[in-house]
């Protein structure tokens, strides 16, 4: 009995993942910058879901494995402190559907404009814009005051609106 229902967690565990991965990756490469450190970054946050697998019936595993994520990226740069790499290439997207994102903003100019900003501003940046989280969500998230994130999202605003990596996308975007 016990193997069974052990068997059917990890068949549970396995289609969330299957469906999950690749969203949570996106995310990852956004918050980090780095396809490797992404890659990383998603492995430990399914590892740590898988752990709490038990805990989230009738949850949102997405929600809480997203939490995860952020908390271990805001957990890794508090420990390291170091220089900010940008990505060489961004990630090519599983075929799930279109992205709204998308037709708004290239995806390599973004990221290398997201690499200008401090953690915490591209953290706040991720989580309001690409998440579509609101205020609110977004402190509980990342675990700071909704003025801490109102200033954050603020400030990587202003950097983002003169950033030389985003007049490309803005240029085209009026051509249209």
């Amino acid at each position: 009995m016990r193997r069974a229902i052990e068997a059917d967690r990890d068949q549970q565990f396995q289609a969330f993942m299957d469906r999950a991965t690749q969203r949570l990756y996106r995310v990852a490469c956004l918050l980090t910058g780095d396809a490797g450190e992404a890659e990383e970054l998603t492995q430990h946050t399914l590892v740590r879901t898988y752990a709490a697998w038990e805990r989230l019936d009738g949850g949102d595993p997405y929600a809480y494995a997203r939490r995860i994520l952020v908390n271990l990226h805001s957990d890794w740069w508090r420990r390291r402190r170091r220089r900010e790499r940008p990505m060489p290439q961004v990630p090519e997207r599983v075929a799930a559907g279109p992205d709204p994102a998308d037709a708004a903003l290239d995806r390599a100019s973004l990221t290398r404009a997201l690499a200008h900003l401090s953690r915490r501003e591209r953290a706040v940046i991720v989580c309001r814009y690409y998440l579509d989280l609101t205020e609110q969500q977004t402190a509980a998230e990342l675990g700071v005051a909704v003025g801490t994130v109102k200033s954050a999202c603020s400030r990587a605003l202003r950097k983002l609106r003169v950033d030389p990596e985003l007049r490309p996308i803005a240029h085209h975007q009026e051509a249209q």
